[in-house]
């Protein structure tokens, strides 16, 4: 095998990588060197990556729940209503009841449980399509988050806005930088390549053949540059500001949820009812104790991103939760996920919501109108989903059919462990008529 098949297949990890697979990827790095251009160096200076992480933050969130529910075959439009509903809440328990403001985001994260839950009673136990239910809950809890404000804003304290508006702390001496931020990016270093060293031993104890040092090094080299630069951007913002803490939580969930996708049974019985909801009841996956947690869990995370929203802006609003199911769904889908459910990943969905993000950044920078922005953005999501309906259809590479593979490792199942709807129907089929 030459080097250039060996670089195209083991750079970024598995068996059936390669540059294509990584599309999204080399979008998003072309969008922010076209702007980075545009606007004369603005687009990756330290001040607007901060404002970008800080502002975007809660949809990249609200994407890591839509994920889980579009994975396993439904759809979520009451996310914003609800993130709007509970800030309102939130906010008046903090303003009215004195609540101090740590009980105050544990009462909120209760809150999106509970309507999580009621949302997944009806789809999974009654049986209501979630299409129809989230739509009831979309009118229903954005007409509560405006009786229970009258309509009016209602501001939040000093120590609740930290979530949303805060960064990490100034300690240790002056070196020019936020000395946290450049301890978090050491750590995520050394966490890359023990994690490499890593992979390398089990494919050895696997006698399987081994990735070639040279493209390790490669791999490691690229890897550890974007950590590093993206530490020195962070850390060395205006005096004050460095890495938002609404970007460490974020962190936090895509690192959580890529364990809980792709370690763990129920993530993987999530796959399984999205690819063949028949297939895996009688494999003995619960289908309706797994509709109920994704909706649970939207219902979590839209109350965490609700209450993100509202400490960064000072007070929650009547207007707040306005098309954030939107954006969050496009962010799934750009990232590659099926319309139909059993394939996406927590890393895609997260670069998704990065090329609208950064693109939606790149537009306001250079002064476009924000009717304008929408139509961009309308056209970008219009034109990404047919590419890869086109591309299937002639057979040839899709974008958004395979940007899972590359992150297999990471995120999702592997390819093999599951079959194709039609093989997994005759096999229980099969499997059915023997039991009798």
């Amino acid at each position: 095998m030459s080097r250039y098949q060996d670089l195209k297949k083991n750079l970024f990890g598995g068996t059936q990588s390669n540059a294509r697979q990584f599309g999204m990827i080399f979008t998003l790095v072309a969008i922010v060197l076209l702007f980075q251009v545009l606007t004369d160096g603005l687009t990756l200076s330290s001040g607007n990556l901060i404002g970008v992480v800080s502002q975007y933050s809660y949809i990249l969130i609200l994407s890591i729940g839509m994920l889980m529910v579009i994975v396993a075959g439904h759809i979520d439009l009451s996310v914003g209503s609800v993130a709007a509903f509970t800030g309102i809440v939130v906010a008046k328990s903090m303003s009215e009841w004195n609540l101090p403001w740590p009980l105050a985001i544990l009462f909120g994260l209760v809150v999106g449980a509970l309507i999580g839950a009621w949302q997944g009673f009806w789809v999974a136990y009654v049986g209501v399509p979630a299409f129809i239910v989230t739509l009831a809950g979309m009118l229903l809890f954005r007409g509560a988050n405006q009786y229970i404000g009258n309509a009016d804003t209602v501001p939040v304290p000093e120590g609740f806005r930290k979530i949303g508006a805060g960064f990490l702390p100034e300690v240790g001496p002056n070196t020019g930088y936020n000395n946290l931020t450049l301890l978090l990016g050491l750590l995520a270093c050394a966490a890359v390549v023990v994690r490499e060293l890593r992979a390398r031993q089990v494919r050895q104890q696997m006698d399987a053949d081994p990735t070639p040092m040279w493209v390790s090094g490669i791999r490691l080299v690229i890897m550890l540059g974007v950590i590093i630069f993206a530490t020195l951007r962070f850390a060395g913002g205006r005096v004050g500001t460095s890495l938002p803490i609404s970007g460490i939580i974020l962190a936090v969930l895509v690192i959580a949820y890529s364990f809980y996708t792709r370690n763990t049974a129920g993530g993987r019985h999530i796959y399984a009812v999205g690819g063949n909801s028949r297939a895996a009841e009688l494999s003995g996956v619960k289908l309706r104790r797994v509709n109920f947690f994704v909706m649970t869990n939207m219902g979590v995370l839209a109350a965490l991103a609700g209450m993100i929203f509202v400490a960064r802006s000072a007070a929650s609003g009547p207007q707040d939760g306005l098309n954030w199911e939107l954006d969050a769904i496009a962010a799934v889908f750009i990232g590659g996920a099926a319309v139909s459910g059993g394939l996406g990943t927590v890393s895609g969905s997260i670069v998704g919501g990065l090329v609208m993000a950064l693109l939606n950044n790149g537009l306001q920078l250079e002064g476009v109108g924000s009717d304008r922005v929408q139509m961009i953005k309308g056209l970008v999501l219009l034109l990404a989903a047919a590419l890869d309906v086109i591309n299937k259809k002639q057979g040839r590479f899709s974008i958004i059919g395979s940007l899972m593979r590359p992150f297999q490792r990471g995120d999702a199942p592997p390819a093999d462990s599951a079959s194709p709807p039609s093989t997994d129907t005759s096999k229980a089929d099969k499997a059915a008529t023997t039991t009798s």
